[in-house]
């Protein structure tokens, strides 16, 4: 009888030690639920962000080349205009764009 009263008072403070570990694995579980979602909103949001800053950058290289253009023509169109207004001969500027 005393054998048997001490087994069930050894499993009694075995559950209560077990139930004890369980509600901590519970509340980590919890946490890390709520840490998972909390990385996938950030992840989300990163996520947006790239695709904004992608569609930037694709408009910036897909235009490049015709920006470079205008931009060498309006450089050359300055560049004429400085030669007319520090006294170049317009007859010179004319040969010029021949």
């Amino acid at each position: 009888m005393k054998d048997t009263d001490a087994s069930i008072e050894e499993k009694s403070k075995d559950i209560v030690n077990k139930s004890e570990e369980k509600s901590k694995a519970e509340a980590d579980l919890v946490t890390a639920n709520e840490d998972k979602e909390e990385i996938s909103n950030q992840l989300d949001m990163l996520s947006l962000e790239n695709m904004d800053l992608h569609k930037t950058c694709d408009f910036v290289v897909k235009n490049f080349e015709i920006r470079q253009t205008a931009r060498d023509e309006e450089i050359e169109g300055l560049k004429q205009a400085k030669a007319i207004l520090s006294g170049a001969k317009f007859s010179a500027f004319l040969q010029n764009m021949k």
